[in-house]
């Protein structure tokens, strides 16, 4: 890792890079403060525009970007009450009650202070761990490959809200359009319907920004906009927070870092799903657990640290393993991608530096954005009063570009729009869209290692009959039937009662 500092140190010092950098930050920062955008939706929209960039600069744009939306995200909880995204629905259970009884500048000194130790010291340790996890994928051939993705759709279909079923009805979707274009093994086309612009098959970024990004912001729109809670500026002043609240919180921002950084390793799960175990897991071992909330402190530390900390877990096994830890790293796969950096236990060997970018520019953007937070402190509540009917329409005007950059046909753009009203009626009729997103992204890795196994082994037993990839099969499939599972153990525990 040592042998890369000269390369890191010196994509990282570029002014170009450091106006990157810094503009992209505020962004997210943006994104994610305010509710109903987050830092997924600011790398989605702007990943086409940095196709034309080299490869550091990509990582450097797109990381802090994603980094950005991630630290932003508990302002809108702890100021409105409304989560800025999924990462910090558990925030706003404590941070807009202490907002309330008068202190919005310790809530929001405390969401700082913990977005920056969950980010900083995740990124660390992602990067001292994802070579050791790359070294062992060497030994994985296509079978335990197939089994890896395969788990990976799976747990998002477990964790599916509503309905499982239709969990997988969308990963379904995802499988489907994943499939358009040219089989890899005997190139013939596939649901092309003579089309020629379907030929190479649905591009990733005009498939998700229409149906996540489009329609999100539609859907938004169509709701309409009520007036937006005052916000009481007058009780931020300075930081609000000592050494010594830091030290007393050591114990639960130990273990909301431990929940983060695991929960981040495993596929799909992200800080949609960390906060919220982090903030149960404080709860319950608080010795007031009546205080939490209505305003206690140790319910945002847990919240920030552990949503944090999912962004160095979730990259871990996108770096070693080419398997996205959560819908935001799910993107960064294929941008990388298109700037031929195919994610997986290779790249180390063949673009290491460009990893231990990614992780480097992880630990400066925390830095960077503690500062910003903390001299911006007084600017939040101006963002969040942004007129919505001013913002969306730019926003959709930025996807158009962004789909046009992305394949410079309008046929595309109007492609775009199709995905978009797809989008709303997965919308309408329940279908949640991270199960979509990853299958999307991981059904040519599903479908090519499967073909590799059968012509390997010719039969599927071997899927189950070798060792690692036969658990990950028997995990995958317990995930499908684990509303069975659960069905039948509470009826077994009432017939007990």
């Amino acid at each position: 890792m040592t042998e890369y500092l000269p390369y890191i140190i010196g994509q990282l010092i570029t002014p170009f890079n450091l106006m990157l950098m810094m503009l992209a930050t505020i962004v997210g920062l943006i994104f994610g403060a305010i509710p109903g955008l987050s830092g997924t939706l600011a790398v989605m929209l702007f990943m086409p525009l940095t196709y034309s960039m080299n490869a550091g600069s990509a990582v450097i744009f797109l990381i802090a970007l994603w980094v950005g939306g991630c630290s932003g995200a508990f302002i809108g909880s702890v100021l409105l009450g409304i989560p800025g995204s999924a990462s910090s629905v558990a925030t706003c259970y404590d941070g807009y009650p202490m907002a309330q009884n008068g202190e919005a500048g310790k809530a929001l000194a405390i969401g700082m202070v913990a977005s920056f130790i969950g980010t900083f010291l995740s990124a660390i340790l992602g990067a001292l761990l994802s070579q050791k996890v790359a070294n062992i994928a060497f030994a994985l051939g296509p079978w335990e490959y197939f089994s890896l993705c395969f788990v990976a759709i799976t747990m998002v279909l477990a964790i599916s809200k509503g309905n499982m079923f239709k969990g997988l009805a969308s990963a379904s979707v995802g499988l489907l359009f994943a499939s358009v274009g040219f089989s890899p093994i005997d190139a013939e086309p596939r649901f092309v319907f003579d089309n020629m612009y379907l030929m190479g098959g649905l591009g990733m970024t005009i498939v998700l920004i229409g149906i996540f990004g489009v329609a999100r912001i539609i859907e938004e729109y169509g709701k309409g906009f009520g007036a937006l809670p005052e916000v009481d500026t007058k009780s931020i002043k300075g930081l609000g927070i000592t050494i010594g609240e830091i030290r007393e919180q050591f114990g639960n921002i130990l273990r909301s870092f431990g929940i983060g950084l695991g929960i981040g390793f495993l596929p799909g799960m992200g800080s949609g799903l960390s906060n919220l175990v982090a903030y149960s897991s404080a709860k319950n071992a608080s010795k007031t657990p009546e205080k939490f909330g209505k305003g206690c402190p140790a319910g945002i530390w847990a919240s920030e640290v552990s949503n944090n900390a999912a962004i160095g877990g979730a990259m871990i096994p996108m770096s070693a393993l080419g398997i996205p830890g959560d819908s935001t790293t799910a993107l960064l796969i294929g941008a990388l991608t298109i700037h031929g950096l195919e994610m997986g236990p290779m790249v180390f060997k063949n673009s290491g530096n460009v990893v231990y970018l990614m992780f480097a520019t992880v630990a400066v953007c925390a830095v960077v954005i503690l500062v910003l937070q903390a001299l911006g402190m007084r600017v939040f509540p101006l963002i969040l009063k942004v007129p919505y009917h001013y913002m969306y329409p730019g926003l959709i005007i930025i996807s158009f570009v962004s789909a046009y950059v992305d394949s410079g046909s309008l046929y595309k753009c109007s492609m775009m729009l199709v995905f978009a009203a797809i989008g709303i009626l997965m919308s309408y009729g329940g279908l949640p869209t991270a199960p979509l997103i990853l299958s999307f992204i991981l059904g040519p890795t599903l479908e090519s290692n499967m073909l590799k196994a059968f012509q390997y082994s010719g039969n599927a037993a071997a899927f189950f009959t070798r060792p690692i990839s036969g658990v990950l099969m028997i995990i995958g499939i317990l995930c499908i039937f684990s509303p069975v599972i659960r069905a039948l153990a509470g009826r077994l525990h009432n017939k007990q009662q």
